[in-house]
């Protein structure tokens, strides 16, 4: 009994092991490109009425510690670049981190925002964070570069001599 348990058990693994080994870069794909159109086309929004950006972050949004004007042009630029770096696996920690911040900072200075929408932030907040901790995986550049510059190093002789 115990010698079919762990013949179960580890075809279970192996499985497992399969699956993620296949399925992990495509979800994690999935997941950047979800995180990244919420954002850019967020960004897009902005640029293409200026006007609109500007009074919205002049008098209903509350950013603190920092001017209105430059607010609402590093909110438009980190929409607008942040997600190009996520989709690419770019520095795909460092935007995700990027965007984590900004989606914070949104959630903050808009006191006005509806529970629905509050939810959507928390959502898109741990969605952010799961990148930020695990990466851009297998399908990014961050993992191209790495495996590039691994195979650039030195290795150090064994004969400790120079």
């Amino acid at each position: 009994m115990k010698k079919r348990l762990c013949q179960l058990y580890g075809g279970y693994r192996c499985a497992e092991s399969l699956c993620m080994q296949h399925l992990s870069p495509i979800f994690n794909l999935g997941l950047r490109i979800y995180l990244a159109q919420v954002f850019f086309l967020s960004g897009l929004t902005k640029i293409r009425n200026w006007d609109s950006t500007l009074f919205l972050f002049n008098f209903e949004y509350q950013v603190p510690l920092i001017p209105p004007e430059i607010a609402a042009m590093m909110a438009t630029g980190g929409e607008l670049i942040l997600p190009v770096l996520l989709i690419s696996g770019t520095l795909g920690r460092f935007a995700a981190v990027g965007l984590f911040i900004l989606n914070a900072v949104a959630v903050i200075s808009y006191p006005a925002l509806p529970p629905i929408a509050v939810k959507d932030h928390y959502l898109w907040g741990a969605l952010l964070a799961v990148v930020a901790i695990y990466g851009a995986g297998k399908w990014s550049v961050d993992e191209w570069l790495n495996r590039r510059c691994q195979a650039c190093q030195i290795k150090p002789s064994n004969s400790g001599q120079l």
